[in-house]
């Protein structure tokens, strides 16, 4: 992995890693909502495309969009008051959520009844979702290079809706995008997602387990694929222990090509919104934007809106851009 020095010596690839990264999190998250619909499993069985009518986008990059917005104004240097600040403005403010997640609708409403983190996200039903990882790249993508940090400031922002395996899914994923932006190998990006994760925990657990079923079968995927679907299925999908491991393990299977990563990752299923985000987000980091095919980018590029309001029509590019700068 590069030390952050050298990683800042290349600023117009940089810039390419950030906007591949926060793309690449819009682009899985999309990809994956088309994957699990009924009629692409029906027209098509496994999907390899947008199709005519996809939609998009959907909370996972909205709520991105939100942390992104959060870090960009208060210039990197993230407290627990500019995440309350942000969600009391653009979350909060808003009387319902045409999709969204439970975790945080939760956190809005604590938020409302006056509640604050830590506590708005220990007591919440939904505390173990995986609505922070999905949220978290833009941590990683400001905190290139070092993924301890990408860590701390991932649990500041996901401790205002969620606690324990919850906050510790954002900060691996925080992580590994961190260490995908300095050009990591697959293995350091994989054990810097492990590190901050409590090893009592059952998403560690998880993660050491799809480790052991992709090495048992050599990384082949047709091995692989059954088993790792038996062993994270959890009684709820959206389940941090359940969709984080999923998304490395598929990374695990197909980390060299941004393209093929997110077309297995967004056909996992179950949660494969989230999935897809999270392992688009790794692998725009890790390759760059030049990795990613212009018509996804086109198609993907500015949020509807459809989740959070104020997101409607934000260059996600821009925004990245604007990460970049931060770094």
């Amino acid at each position: 992995m590069l030390k952050r020095d050298e990683l800042l010596k290349d600023k117009k690839r940089l810039l390419e890693k950030a906007q591949g990264s926060l793309i690449g999190l819009a682009i899985g998250d999309s990809f994956g909502d088309a994957c699990r619909l009924q009629d692409n499993r029906v027209n098509y069985g496994f999907t390899t495309d947008f199709n005519a009518g996809a939609s998009w986008s959907t909370d996972d990059t909205e709520f991105a969009m939100l942390t992104a917005i959060t870090l960009i104004r208060c210039k990197g240097n993230l407290t627990s008051q500019d995440v309350v600040d942000a969600w009391m403005r653009d979350v909060v403010v808003q009387d319902e959520f045409k999709r969204g997640g439970q975790s945080e609708i939760f956190a809005a409403l604590n938020l409302k009844k006056g509640l604050l983190p830590p506590q708005s996200g220990m007591f919440n039903t939904f505390h173990m979702s995986d609505g922070t990882a999905m949220r978290i790249p833009p941590v990683g993508i400001l905190c290139a290079g070092d993924p301890e940090k990408a860590a701390r400031l991932a649990q500041i922002d996901a401790q205002i809706s969620h606690y324990r395996d919850g906050i510790w899914g954002a900060q691996a994923v925080a992580a590994a995008v961190a260490a995908a932006m300095a050009d990591a190998s697959w293995d350091e990006i994989f054990q810097a997602a492990l590190k901050p994760i409590d090893k009592d925990s059952w998403l560690y657990h998880e993660m050491l387990a799809v480790a052991e079923i992709v090495e048992k079968n050599n990384f082949d995927i047709i091995s692989s694929w059954m088993p790792l679907h038996d062993e994270t299925r959890a009684s709820t999908w959206a389940t941090t222990a359940e969709a984080i491991p999923a998304a490395f393990a598929c990374l695990m299977l197909c980390h060299d090509d941004f393209k093929k990563g997110v077309i297995l990752a967004g056909n996992f299923g179950r949660d494969a919104d989230t999935i897809g985000a999270v392992a688009g987000s790794i692998l725009g980091a890790r390759y760059g934007l030049g990795t990613v095919p212009e018509k996804w980018v086109a198609k993907t590029r500015y949020p509807s809106g459809t989740c959070l309001q104020f997101t409607k029509g934000l260059d996600i590019l821009d925004v990245a851009r604007q990460l970049y700068e931060l770094i």
